[in-house]
């Protein structure tokens, strides 16, 4: 992996009336397991089915139905926390935590409080080339989802899907090593990016497979080190629950709207209460949904259903041997193998699928010419279309034969950006097209000789000011690049030009 001395980047500073206070950010990021069926049951996980119908006895909570253990939700746990280098925890426990409510058939949830599956790990979160804040994971534990409540298809009524009760999440929990906005975001993203390598969630917020609640605190400029001495949370102020956020600019959002309003309360003599409270991006403000419960709210005790997990070290062994290229890993490689800058690494690894097309259009190729193609060109395009790399109409193999014409010297780049945007809107080989066009640059040195002795004898004066002053050599150049439909070779024609106006 490539050595990068990382820097924190300095914490969000707040200006009050009284003092400055910085912001204390600690995540819970639940991330649902990317498997077909639920973590108990062999009920479907697919989104979009019906309402209810996707319901075993089992989640339904019928008398009699006992839990199975999905082994390949286990595997994917493990698989997230070894990709997190996190501590394995080869033996683990699942508890009971008893409370009510429509959504939830059993009138209590499955999850693990006491004995994690997965123990202290750290995710590096990149703000800008040189600068990142390491995060520190306490825990990954798995638990069943909830149903959904539905108030908004009857005046009178309110109704109940059960289709995700069951699904297996993994809450990731962090440190609250987090100090701004833009971090919480970012570490969600980063988040994010691992576990979609990883193939152990599929990270789509907008169907709450990937959803965050954001523990919010604010104290005085100084305060956050002597909680880093000491370990004493109390110096940190206290901190306030927002629940269920599942979009990056509204984590941002709330975060900045739930510190100004704990400043306030604060500067005013106050206390702040902890709390859960939930977002309104409508009104732009954060709202009390209820006290914050401590464990023993919950009456949490473990599961007499369940035995208790025990894993071998060599079944974790094999799992890590089995892992990818993470995207830091393959960052560094794509610097190191391909010359790449650390910003058009971090734009090609953002997303797997990027990586994996750049990676076959520059195999035996360019690196950095490649790179050009696929940011500049083909992710341009996507982006105007609202398309993923994934529907992309150009396959790495025909981008890669385009960039082998322009290395051949058949094109130019003029006519590269042309053939680009015909295999993008009607497809074909590019080699072909080119053929059958007649699309192939000019290299033939009489032909574009004769094209600058013309453009140079019809324009006297501007041989005058080009000999004056060298820069307006380019003008004579695009008269004869204009003149040749643009299938002169642009080196061919420089050279030609400058020996001409010389001469």
């Amino acid at each position: 992996m490539l050595d990068i001395n990382y820097s924190s980047p300095k914490p969000t500073v707040i200006p009050g009336a009284r003092h400055d206070w910085e912001l204390v950010i600690g995540m819970e990021v639940h991330a649902q397991v990317s498997s077909k069926s639920k973590l108990f049951s062999g009920a479907s996980t697919q989104f979009g089915n019906e309402p209810n119908s996707n319901v075993s006895f089992v989640d339904a909570a019928m008398p009699g139905m006992l839990p199975v253990v999905n082994d390949y939700c286990i595997e994917q746990a493990v698989r997230t926390g070894l990709g997190l280098k996190a501590k394995i925890n080869l033996w683990s426990a699942f508890d009971r935590k008893n409370y009510f409510y429509p959504d939830l058939p059993q009138g209590y949830q499955i999850s693990q409080l006491y004995h994690p599956i997965v123990g202290e790990g750290e995710v590096i979160v990149n703000m800008e080339p040189g600068i990142a804040r390491r995060v520190r994971i306490e825990r990954i534990h798995m638990e069943q989802d909830a149903g959904k409540s539905i108030h908004d298809m009857d005046p009178d009524m309110s109704f109940v899907d059960l289709n995700r009760t069951g699904v297996c999440l993994m809450e990731i929990v962090s440190r609250p090593d987090i100090r701004g906005p833009e971090e919480a975001a970012a570490y969600v993203g980063k988040l994010r990016q691992i576990m979609r390598y990883l193939g152990t969630c599929d990270g789509n917020m907008q169907n709450g497979n990937l959803r965050a609640d954001v523990n919010v605190s604010v104290c005085q400029s100084g305060t956050f080190e002597k909680f880093i001495e000491t370990g004493d949370f109390s110096v940190l102020g206290t901190r306030c629950e927002i629940k269920n956020m599942n979009s990056m600019r509204f984590i941002q959002q709330a975060i900045e709207v739930e510190a100004k309003r704990q400043i306030k309360i604060l500067e005013g003599g106050g206390t702040v209460d902890q709390e859960t409270r939930l977002y309104d991006p409508e009104k732009g403000e954060t709202r009390s949904m209820r006290s914050k419960e401590e464990a023993h709210d919950y009456r949490y005790f473990p599961d007499p259903d369940l035995l208790p997990l025990e894993l071998e070290q060599s079944w974790v062994d094999e799992i890590a041997l089995s892992l990818p290229e993470l995207p830091d890993d393959k960052k560094a490689r794509f610097i190191s193998s391909f010359g790449l800058s650390e910003y058009d690494a971090s734009v090609l690894t953002a997303e797997v699928e990027a990586a994996n097309y750049f990676e076959t259009v520059a195999a035996n190729r360019d690196g950095k010419m490649a790179a050009n193609w696929v940011i500049n060109e083909l992710f341009g395009r996507l982006k105007k279309d609202d398309l993923e790399i994934t529907s992309s109409p150009v396959s790495p193999m025909q981008l890669g034969q385009i960039i082998d014409l322009i290395k051949n010297g058949e094109i130019n780049g003029k006519i590269a950006k042309e053939l680009f945007e015909i295999v993008y809107s009607e497809g074909g080989e590019p080699a072909e097209i080119v053929e059958k066009r007649e699309m192939k640059q000019v290299t033939d040195t009489v032909a574009i000789e004769k094209a600058v002795a013309e453009i140079i004898s019809a324009n006297p004066d501007q041989v005058e000011k080009a000999k004056l002053n060298p820069k307006l050599v380019g003008w004579f150049v695009g008269q004869v690049m204009k003149a040749t439909g643009g299938k002169a070779n642009p080196k061919t024609v420089n050279e030609l030009v400058a020996a001409k106006l010389n001469s």
